[in-house]
């Protein structure tokens, strides 16, 4: 599956538009992360536990758009976006988008 943020691909043709591939997940914070996350606000600098769930999160919502696309029988989905919504306090959505499209 080939995956980009731009409207088209160099060397190919979108033969066929099939519609908006997604995928999302939501998230919570949780406790021991939490902790940690105080402690280094304290301190300062990168807040590496949260750094990793949002990492995962968006692999996870991209994984679910390719198989939303795939679901589709596309080929790529072009002009991907990810956006991420606070859902309430301490909990999250990240959403993966983009057009899933038939090349040649």
């Amino acid at each position: 599956m080939i995956i980009t943020t731009t409207e088209t691909l160099p060397g190919k043709q979108v033969t066929q538009v099939l519609g908006i591939a997604r995928g999302s997940t939501v998230r919570a914070r949780n406790i021991g992360r939490d902790i940690f996350a105080g402690l280094k606000n304290i301190v300062g600098g990168e807040i590496e536990e949260y750094t990793k769930l949002q990492a995962e999160s968006r692999e996870q919502a991209m994984d679910r758009m390719v198989q939303d696309a795939e679901r589709l029988g596309a080929d790529a989905i072009v002009n991907v976006r990810l956006t991420t919504a606070m859902i309430m306090q301490g909990t999250a959505e990240i959403l993966a988008y983009g057009t899933a499209v038939k090349i040649s």
